[in-house]
């Protein structure tokens, strides 16, 4: 795979400069994650993070949808299983649905939800689990699992009241009911809305500009981001401590020292010659 080439049928990756956008490409099922798709996001995810070039990572969906959750084909199969094995079939499903959102909550660079249209079940996970969501005026977000006699399984007991606090989580919960993005917003649950016909150029401009930052400082600063609310103030400043010695060694930190040095220099070398004249 490389940077500007598509991961699968059902995963497109394409970068441009330092964004790259993953699409996720199943618009008949409203882009809906069955086993095959999630395998070929993980996929997609592990090459991002590898990817040096690529510095921010925009998720969007295919044709009218963000993504519709859980694909319902693969909900008759669970259900299709002797009894004595749904349980475990169920709990293998789970630890892959698990691993593939904590990898694109883990990634060490900027990641930004544009959200096309509904983004429903897990896929309201999966916009959650990103650093920030841009939504189009077109989006529609519900946390819809108890219509189906499930609880969020994809990160939104987690992610979802970290945005809107828990009274509020837990009433979309709850009800599972649809909120629009002018509701959103102002709850909290995304970050921006635009126009649906300039929700990936706003998106992509967005990640640009997130993406400027020294890579080591970024993805230290993020993973201490992602683990504050859970931690103390003194364990806090410790990781931090060990964060920044990280920092002091990196080419980056050390280059910006050199032309900051560099331009103070080269300014009192103008100003001795100003006062000489």
């Amino acid at each position: 795979m490389t940077p500007n080439s598509a991961a699968s049928d059902a995963i497109l990756l394409q970068a441009d400069g330092p964004v790259a956008v993953l699409t996720l490409n199943r618009p008949a099922a409203r882009n809906a994650i069955d086993d095959a798709m999630r395998a070929d996001l993980m996929a997609a995810l592990d090459h991002v993070a590898r990817t040096d070039s690529i510095k921010a990572l925009v998720v969007t969906g295919a044709g009218q949808g963000f993504c519709a959750g859980g694909d319902v084909k693969s909900m008759q199969a669970r259900l299709a299983v002797p009894p004595g094995e749904v349980a475990l079939n169920g709990w293998r499903r789970q630890q892959r649905t698990h691993h593939a959102v904590s990898m694109l909550h883990a990634l060490p660079k900027p990641t930004i939800a544009a959200v096309n249209g509904a983004a429903t079940g897990l896929g309201c996970d999966v916009a959650l689990c990103c650093d920030f969501i841009i939504a189009a005026d077109t989006a529609r977000f519900a946390m819809s699992y108890i219509l189906r006699g499930l609880i969020p399984d994809g990160g939104g007991m987690y992610f979802l009241p970290r945005r809107v606090g828990l009274s509020r989580a837990k009433e979309l919960i709850f009800s599972g009911r649809t909120v629009a993005p002018e509701e959103a917003l102002r709850i909290g649950l995304i970050d921006r809305v635009t126009a649906a016909g300039t929700l990936l150029e706003d998106a992509r401009a967005w990640a640009a500009e997130l993406s400027h930052g020294a890579p080591a400082a970024l993805a230290l600063s993020k993973t201490i981001l992602d683990q504050s609310f859970e931690l103390s103030v003194e364990q806090v400043f410790a990781m931090g401590s060990q964060a920044q010695a990280i920092c002091y060694s990196s080419r980056e930190h050390q280059e910006a020292v050199a032309a900051f040095l560099d331009g103070v220099a080269q300014r009192r070398a103008d100003r001795a010659k100003g006062d000489a004249a």
